[in-house]
């Protein structure tokens, strides 16, 4: 082996030690060209065992091994029928006391299993799993639970037997953190057993889980339920989960109430109609009543979904009481979840019932002190719309959108701004422009540059709702009149309103409308806005060029002003201008 074949590795060697994190993590993440230039075998002889002897680093360069194993690098090796090697070096990151490192190396072994083979799984795979799950130190036990999975539908049926007992055994462990994860990672190794393995081995581990005297513990056994009720039929389901589910609805701990409220829906999809109709609603109007607003919250959330497996009448006499009630709910939280969630009850209600229960809530909810409550029922009324019609709306509609539109919050201006298009589709042109025309106007001429140029953007949006010819008539007039106001702002915003609109503006109207007014700037004072007017040429002279008239009046008009800007005294002025001018060039016929 001489020294131009020895090179790689050398450097690889220097750089892993060299005390710079910089230069090690680099060498991390050229493993595979390492192993690239090294070839398959001496790859497999040389390098995986340096790698595995070199583990005693920095935590960001052990997680960027894990992350690097796990990237096809078993085509580096040979191919899968040596991907077990990588095993080794994974085994050992999986058990560091860095979370995120461990988490990383059991996500690679789980890449590799799926490219081993039976013969390997049984070789290789179950032995370290072994080790992992039966480790002396928590971190290997931890990272096991999550290793399940991957291998279980591929192992023979005495593995499989002797992997059930180890996690049922991780489950029972003395540390709370190993039964944590024993409890997050049931969930996916559930589906990859049979009915009866289910029965006889996961609802145990589960009813042990969810009774765990830590609440960390009990508050991930929800997803284990969802997986479990799955499995079953609706009555296995009545008689194996029942007393579960109401155990977790009532738990004395807040954060298992609140995971429970939190996936609802899926739960209610899992354990079946019956059990929906007998056990869910109750346990649902429980949650909505909670004590803590932040079960309260994520129960609001759920609404919608759940009461698309309900009847209507059960709706009305059962959830929309809750409703009413979270309406005026103490947590102005509780009433931004319901705001985002309360119109999707309209579809399953009909138009009679909406306008006689939700309505009222509707429009209380657009008067509501917190902002977010309102935005969020703004955001939504889409769904409300197609239900019962704008025209119901719209007298309590507007003021709501006029006092967020005034709001001392600059952010909450911007965030209405944002939810204008979306009204402007609902409300029609004929109520917008009545209405919010001169509103999205005065956002022009805020004092805060992102409310302008929210507003600019604004402007785009609405004349690819409403058609070019209502912005030639509507907007574009009152955009150029601030071309010629005598503070600069204005007409600074007059070239971003412009600059903004001109790639859904026609040619001629560009042309007819809006180019004179733009080259007026060309000769005004602030050399700011001679480059922004660079700037807006540039994407002017591209939209004209889309036809031969258009693109005659670029060459004629835009470029002589380009290149008279280009001679400008202020450096970015000429600058902008040459940039356009070169940019332009490639564009126009």
């Amino acid at each position: 082996m001489d020294n131009e074949e020895l090179y790689p590795i050398a450097i690889l060697i220097d750089e892993l030690k060299s005390e710079d994190v910089n230069l090690r993590l680099n060498a991390i993440h050229r493993i595979s060209t390492i192993a690239l230039a090294l070839g398959p075998q001496r790859a497999r002889e040389e390098l995986i065992p340096f790698l595995q002897d070199s583990l005693d680093d920095e935590d960001e360069v052990l997680l960027a091994l894990a992350e690097e194993l796990g990237k096809g690098m078993e085509e580096y090796l040979g191919g899968p029928p040596h991907a077990h090697l990588l095993l080794g070096p994974l085994e050992n990151l999986a058990a560091v006391e860095e979370t995120v490192v461990r988490d990383k190396a059991t996500e690679s072994i789980n890449k590799i299993a799926a490219v081993l083979s039976t013969a390997q799984i049984e070789e290789f795979y179950i032995p370290l799993l072994k080790r992992l799950s039966t480790g002396e130190w928590f971190t290997s036990r931890t990272s096991a639970a999550a290793l399940y999975a991957s291998v279980y539908p591929k192992a023979s049926p005495a593995t499989q037997d002797e992997m059930r007992k180890l996690y049922t055994a991780l489950s029972g462990d003395d540390t709370p953190m190993v039964r944590r994860a024993a409890a997050r990672h049931l969930a996916t190794f559930v589906p990859t057993l049979s009915k009866e393995q289910v029965l006889s081995d996961s609802l145990p581990v589960y009813r042990k889980l969810s009774t765990d005297d830590q609440d960390s513990v009990r508050l991930l056994t929800v997803d284990d339920l969802i997986a479990i009720a799955g499995k079953l039929t609706p009555a296995e389901v009545n008689d194996q989960l029942r007393s579960s589910l109401r155990s977790a609805v009532s738990d004395k701990s807040w954060r298992v109430r609140y995971m429970v409220a939190d996936h609802f829906v899926k739960l209610a999809e899992a354990v079946g109609q019956t059990l929906v109709n007998e056990e869910l609603v109750g346990s649902f109007v429980a949650l909505l009543k909670d004590n803590e607003a932040e079960v309260r919250s994520a129960a609001a959330g759920q609404l919608p979904g759940f009461a698309k497996l309900l009847e209507r009448d059960v709706i009305l006499a059962r959830l929309l009481p809750c409703v009413r009630d979270l309406a005026s709910d103490s947590s102005q939280h509780v009433r931004a979840a319901l705001g985002m969630h309360i119109s999707g009850l309209a579809p399953m209600l009909g138009r009679e019932a909406t306008i006689e229960n939700l309505l009222p809530l509707f429009l209380q909810l657009l008067k509501d002190d917190f902002p977010d409550v309102r935005l969020n029922i703004i955001s939504k009324l889409e769904t409300v719309n197609k239900v019962i019609g704008i025209d119901l709306l719209s007298q309590s509609l507007l003021p709501a959108i006029v006092e967020l539109a005034e709001d001392k919050q600059w952010r909450v201006r911007q965030a209405i701004i944002e939810y204008i298009p979306l009204l402007a589709k609902q409300l029609g042109v004929a109520f917008f422009d009545e209405q919010l025309g001169n509103l999205c106007m005065s956002w022009l001429g805020d004092n805060v540059y992102s409310i302008r140029e929210s507003a600019t953007v604004n402007l785009r949006k609405l004349t690819d709702v409403f058609g070019v010819d209502w912005a030639r008539q509507t907007i574009v007039p009152k955009v150029l009149q601030m071309g010629t106001h005598p503070n600069y702002l204005y007409r600074m915003t007059t070239i971003f309103a412009i600059t903004s609109l001109a790639p859904s503006l026609t040619p001629p109207v560009i042309q007819e409308n809006v180019l004179a007014t733009v080259l007026s700037l060309v000769q005004d004072p602030i050399p700011n806005i001679r480059f922004n007017v660079a700037k807006c040429l540039e994407v002017l002279a591209i939209s004209l060029a889309t036809t031969p008239e258009g693109n005659e009046v670029a060459k004629t008009r835009v470029v002589p002003a380009l290149q008279q800007l280009k001679g400008d005294s202020d450096p970015d002025v000429r600058f902008f201008s040459g940039k356009a001018l070169e940019k332009i060039s490639g564009n126009t016929i």
